[in-house]
Formats: C-alpha cells, sequence, structure tokens
C-alpha cells in the first residue's frame, strides 16, 4: 500500500524570485494544501514551485482580488522585480481590520500586479506570503 504523503511549503522571500525563470505562471483557485486558502498564484518551472497565497487561520478572510497585467508575461523570462507594499484601514467603526496587499513583478516582457484584499477582526494576519514546495 502507498503511503500518501503531504506537500511541505516552506515560506520564503519575494528576493527569492529574482533572477529565476518559470515555464508557467497561473492562478490557482483550488486549495494547494490545507493550510492556504483557495485562491494562489504558482510559479512553477521543472525543479522548482512557489505560491502566493495566504495562509489560512480562523477569523479572516484573503482574496485575490484584482490582477493587473498579464500572468503569462511572467513565463518564460528572469524576474527582475518582486516587491510588496501593504495599505491597512478598518470597516464598521473599527470592528474589523482591511489590508490590501500588492505583489508587483515584472520580466523584461511586462508588469503585474496582484492586489489581495484581507479581512479580520485584528487579530489574524490578513495578507498573503510566498512559500516554496519542498521536494
Amino acid at each position: 500500500m502507498r503511503k500518501y504523503t503531504r506537500p511541505v511549503y516552506n515560506g520564503c522571500s519575494l528576493q527569492d524570485l529574482k533572477g529565476l525563470v518559470f515555464d508557467k505562471v497561473y492562478k490557482r483557485e483550488e486549495n494547494p494544501a490545507p493550510e492556504f486558502s483557495n485562491e494562489a498564484i504558482v510559479f512553477e518551472n521543472k525543479d522548482e514551485k512557489f505560491i502566493l497565497t495566504h495562509w489560512q487561520d480562523c477569523c479572516e478572510s484573503v482574496v485575490i482580488e484584482e490582477i493587473h497585467g498579464d500572468l503569462e508575461d511572467l513565463a518564460g523570462a528572469s524576474i527582475v522585480q518582486a516587491e510588496e507594499e501593504y495599505k491597512n484601514g478598518s470597516q464598521n467603526g473599527g470592528d474589523l481590520t482591511e489590508t490590501w496587499s500588492f505583489y508587483k513583478f515584472a520580466t523584461i516582457k511586462g508588469y503585474v500586479t496582484i492586489r489581495f484584499y484581507g479581512t479580520s477582526n485584528g487579530y489574524y494576519s490578513e495578507s498573503a506570503g510566498l512559500f516554496k514546495l519542498v521536494r
């Protein structure tokens, strides 16, 4: 009987993407691992796989709200820019906090900005992170 082993992802920095060339970069709607939210941006080549997603906890919601640019521009050319920026706010008179996370990527083919939107009671993380599959 074959034993199932769950994939292991380690957190890493966006800077780890700089200089890498990916065969494909795409938005994934299904859950890549139980600890992650459903939506993810996947960076993949024959040797490495990274996912940009939210590490799901209890009482928060984080979704990909918008993608400016074409994810295909991030495949087939070296990543020359990988940056993140955050903006915070509150709603309902301060009962809920919200965070907009902007992830900016570029190759010689073009620029892509991915905006995540997160809300919580202020105790939980509302942003995304980059994770690398350990093979």
